[in-house]
């Protein structure tokens, strides 16, 4: 009579166990297509309130097209403000043609709603590359609801044959236009702009 009850009480706990590992198979599932469907999901999913990468890379991929993608020599993550620092950070922007604009400085923190970029910060040492021209500032912010960068303080903007600067510039990524705003300064060289609107018609409007 004990060994039937062992053996029932052996089953019944074998069958707990399968249970349970079926529920955890369950979950780590669910947890994969989250992650698969929105990476920046994983770090909800980690148990420190500050975490430390290496080699931080995320993108984001809309309809099958990449529309951002953000490299950083590393990343801390603040868990409960949603919020991450990114050293050396590497940003590009694709716009719906597949043109890139890329952004580089110092350091980056980004805002987190609901797993979505909110909004990018850089600052330190900014270059923003566009449609052939070059923007230096110590301040740029990307802005996804509006597809635009904002340099809110001094910029300067270098192209073939032009030269302008301003106290505050904004890039219309998707209109491809470059907004200049207050105290802006303009230098032209003929020769070399008419060669450069000749060779393409699809330069970026440039507009105070």
């Amino acid at each position: 009579m004990r060994k039937v009850r062992r053996s029932i009480l052996l089953l019944a706990i074998l069958l707990s166990l399968g249970g349970v590992t079926y529920k955890v198979a369950e979950i780590v599932g669910r947890m994969q297509e989250q992650i698969t469907a929105n990476p920046l999901t994983a770090l909800d999913y980690l148990p420190e309130s500050t975490l430390r990468i290496k080699d931080f890379h995320r993108s984001k991929i809309e309809d099958g097209r990449k529309v951002w993608e953000l490299f950083g020599e590393e990343a801390s993550y603040f868990k409960e403000q949603k919020e991450a620092i990114i050293k050396k950070p590497k940003f590009f922007y694709y716009d719906n043609k597949g043109e890139v604009a890329e952004s580089q400085g110092d350091e980056a923190r980004i805002y987190l709603n609901d797993k979505e970029l909110e909004r990018m910060e850089l600052r330190g040492d900014i270059e923003v590359s566009f449609q052939g021209y070059v923007l230096k500032s110590e301040e740029a912010n990307y802005l996804p609801a509006k597809d635009q960068i904002v340099l809110p303080s001094h910029t300067t903007v270098v192209g073939e044959g032009i030269a302008l600067e301003g106290s505050r510039m904004e890039i219309e990524l998707e209109e491809k236009k470059i907004r200049l705003i207050q105290s802006v300064k303009t230098k032209i060289e003929p020769e070399k702009l008419s060669k450069k609107k000749n060779m393409a018609g699809s330069s970026p409007r440039v507009g105070g």
